[in-house]
């Protein structure tokens, strides 16, 4: 396995696109996402510079944990199912996958019971497509406003996955509208609220994703190649 190697093509692709887009690619945090991978094998990762590591499965989270190096930060970037949110409240730094109502009550109740304020994504289904979750782009404004209300939760950006393409070129558009509304939102100066982060971009499509105005790219296979299922 070429963790390195593959790294540093990653580390290469995310430059040319931030300065293609007028940025620095210190401003582009890599997640990696350690689905289907051993706990060595994330750990002689994280020994080349990843600080970040998404996953998409609580019990994966939960497995995995104690056997990280310590200092890392924790991403959920799977769905997430409401009677779940108390494994890994503590143990995550960013959800990605707040698309509901019942969710946030959740993530409200457990971060409240921790004394811990939880920073989310509301995930978006920009593409509208049937297998993905997500919140219609019509309805995002519409639920930030009703989470307000929640102390315990923070509202950090936006989430999107784009449909696969072989061409990642079509994925353009996607991205461009996850940027927009985000933009959107930002004019409306919601208190508590920041659209610091736009999780958008994975192995296929992640420079166009940075190109569009991702600042935050989910990459597994591109690091530690085809899923072994």
């Amino acid at each position: 396995m070429h963790i390195q190697k593959n790294l540093q093509e990653i580390k290469r692709n995310i430059k040319e696109a931030a300065n293609k887009s007028g940025r620095d690619e210190k401003d582009i945090t890599l997640i990696a996402v350690t689905k289907t991978v051993d706990e060595d094998i994330i750990n002689e990762a994280l020994e080349l510079e990843i600080q970040d590591i998404g996953e998409n499965k609580v019990q994966e989270i939960q497995r995995k944990y104690d056997n990280i190096k310590e200092g890392i930060k924790w991403h959920m970037i799977g769905h997430l199912q409401s009677n779940k949110v108390k494994y890994i409240i503590d143990k995550v730094s960013l959800i990605h996958s707040l698309d509901r109502i019942s969710l946030a009550k959740e993530i409200q109740k457990r971060a409240k019971q921790n004394n811990i304020t939880m920073d989310c994504l509301v995930q978006v289904n920009i593409s509208e497509e049937e297998s993905k979750f997500g919140l219609k782009k019509e309805k995002v404004i519409t639920f930030i406003e009703s989470v307000l209300k929640y102390e315990n939760i923070k509202i950090k950006g936006l989430m999107t996955m784009a449909p696969y393409m072989e061409d990642s070129e079509k994925t353009r558009c996607v991205f461009r509208e996850l940027k927009k509304l985000s933009q959107e939102i930002e004019e409306r100066a919601f208190p508590g609220v920041e659209m610091k982060f736009l999780s958008m971009g994975m192995t296929n499509d992640y420079m166009v994703a940075i190109e569009e105005g991702s600042n935050m790219v989910r990459i597994g296979t591109g690091i530690f190649g085809k899923r072994n299922y």
